[in-house]
């Protein structure tokens, strides 16, 4: 499948910014299963000032917000080809040991919630593929989708008391639960292409398994799946602070308001370009 997205978020602030540093992660990851056709970020308001991978492989942008500045705008427009491994990403790669992803962090750290919640799953540890379906099931059963609920700072365990959340929620307990069983397991953040619709309300989150054999799996627990090819991997990491599209500071702006727009559709132009060159190539070979 080829997906067009378009990506804006935009920034306002009281007071114009004396210093201003971000890290962008928005550029989606060339990986198994998913390639780069084209990407732009256009910034207004901001500077580049460098680029990198980083531990995760994610592509982070470092920006410098433009002193004086009362908004600031970033536009991300680009087309990624997908395809349907059955939510197989592939073997672990990277800078970051595998090991890493079974330590809890303050987003995914087991209490007493998130123990009861894997002791009651029926299913053979032995099997862990099966293992992890039923826990994702066990998940959506315990976390009611519920925007508004929560937010960035919230963890798997508060979340799982208050028995509602957002996606973000859901993959984090998805986390915890998996490392207390000793299952390696790290968030993903990226887009979807919701069926019937083009404009998305925000980027999506799941969750994703290390399988001996199969390598990393994702489960997306909001929608009951793993992920297919309407899904985008863009950054990933040991929970959603490491994935998250903007991080960093902002000083003297006073209160900031933040608005977002996105659009995800399938690029069936691309595609019917791409079948009709294929053909013709076949046919001079």
């Amino acid at each position: 499948m080829l997906l067009t997205i378009q990506h804006e978020t935009r920034y306002s602030f009281d007071f114009g910014v004396n210093h201003g540093l971000q890290r962008l992660r928005l550029r989606p990851k060339s990986t198994h299963g998913q390639q780069i056709v084209e990407w732009t970020t256009d910034l207004q308001g901001a500077t580049h000032e460098a680029a990198y991978d980083d531990q995760h492989q994610n592509h982070v942008e470092l920006v410098s917000l433009d002193p004086g500045v009362r908004e600031v705008v970033v536009t991300c427009h680009g087309t990624v080809r997908t395809a349907d491994n059955n939510g197989v990403v592939g073997e672990h790669s990277g800078h970051f040991p595998l090991w890493c992803f079974l330590r809890a962090t303050p987003l995914t750290r087991a209490g007493l919630k998130v123990r009861a919640l894997v002791a009651g799953i029926d299913a053979d540890r032995r099997d862990p593929l099966a293992f992890l379906h039923k826990m994702s099931e066990a998940v959506r059963g315990a976390v009611d989708y519920v925007p508004g609920t929560t937010d960035v700072k919230t963890s798997a365990e508060q979340a799982l008391a208050a028995g509602r959340g957002v996606c973000q929620d859901q993959a984090h307990v998805f986390i915890s639960a998996g490392r207390l069983v000793d299952i390696p397991t790290r968030y993903v953040g990226g887009y979807l292409k919701m069926d019937g619709r083009i404009e998305q309300d925000a980027g999506h989150g799941w969750a994703e398994a290390y399988v001996r054999g199969l390598g990393w799996v994702g489960f997306d627990v909001a929608n009951a799946i793993c992920p297919d090819e309407r899904y985008v991997r863009v950054a990933s990491g040991c929970d959603y602070s490491d994935a998250a599209p903007f991080t960093g500071i902002a000083t003297g702006t006073g209160e900031s308001r933040l608005s977002v727009h996105l659009s995800v559709e399938e690029n069936r132009v691309g595609q019917q370009q791409q079948s009709q060159g294929g053909q013709h190539q076949s046919r001079g070979e």
